[in-house]
């Protein structure tokens, strides 16, 4: 994902993390509550993996078994593109074996991107029928809505997540540049994310800096974690994360799930590693280290 990359003049941005949106404060009650930091990557289909992060010569059928040997979970992009019945989701699942493993699927795009939100019962039904097949290793769902997607439809987004059900966890990610530039918008999409149970995604990227609005409306945190490969700012970002996440866990975060969008492929085992090191994981056993 290079959403709001900006590579050209990475070397000159200053990148600390924003201070914590007030919304935050209301939904972390102050206990800690120890839990897994989940890290995954958007696939696990990258032709960059293999004799990297895979075993070279590792064959296609293998693949997301390989992946969920070193990360316990995965932006599922896969179901953004195509609605699938829970006969083909139930083969992913067995590809994972016993694992502690979580798919987080990510809406279609007919209807995230060519639907109204509002005509769009049939096709949700049909998704989170398909989904439902995850059992226990369904994580959140991500609802992610175009650049061009903006509060004058608000309310077609506020009453479509109204109609989504209340057992499962959603999050979304919105894009337009006034969901945050306009405070009155921003204030009102929190606090109606927050009275429906319902999570936004926090997106660090160099050149949109307003997607990193720090704030929870539910006690869970998706992130999407946009880096370079192999540049010195990857690691500083990467510390200032530890720090907010430490002080997070300890004012009541409940769950973590921390994908990472690595813009050149050859640095994503470089990286992961250092995401291990930084964070004690053991190698190979993240689904086994609890903060």
């Amino acid at each position: 994902m290079d959403f709001g990359a900006n590579w050209q003049q990475y070397d000159q941005l200053y990148l600390p993390l924003p201070p914590d949106e007030w919304v935050t404060s209301e939904t972390l009650t102050g206990t800690a509550v120890p839990h897994p930091l989940r890290i995954g990557t958007s696939g696990w289909s990258r032709k960059e993996y293999m004799g990297t992060l895979y075993p070279r010569g590792t064959k296609e059928m293998g693949l997301l078994t390989e992946y969920s040997r070193l990360f316990n979970c995965v932006e599922l992009n896969a179901t953004h593109y195509k609605i699938y019945a829970p006969e083909a989701v139930r083969k992913w699942v067995e590809k994972t074996g016993s694992r502690d493993f979580k798919f987080c699927p990510k809406v279609p795009q007919s209807i995230s991107h060519h639907s109204t939100l509002l005509n769009a019962g049939v096709e949700t039904a049909a998704f989170l029928e398909g989904i439902a097949a995850f059992e226990d290793r369904l994580g959140p769902i991500f609802l992610q809505l175009s650049e061009y997607f903006s509060p004058v439809r608000k309310i077609n987004l506020y009453k479509y997540l109204e109609s989504l059900p209340r057992q499962l966890t959603f999050f979304v990610e919105v894009r337009h540049p006034d969901w945050f530039g306009n405070p009155s918008e921003r204030e009102e999409l929190f606090r109606t994310l927050k009275n429906l149970g319902i999570g936004a995604v926090i997106t660090d990227t160099p050149g949109r800096r307003d997607c990193l609005h720090m704030g929870l409306t539910i006690p869970k945190l998706m992130l999407r974690f946009v880096t370079q490969g192999g540049h010195r700012l990857d690691s500083i970002r990467l510390r200032d994360w530890k720090t907010r996440l430490d002080d997070w866990n300890a004012r009541g975060l409940e769950e973590t799930y921390f994908f990472l969008h690595v813009h050149d492929g050859k640095y994503e085992a470089g990286f992961y590693e250092e995401v291990q090191a930084l964070f004690g994981l053991a190698r190979s056993q993240p689904q086994m280290t609890l903060f």
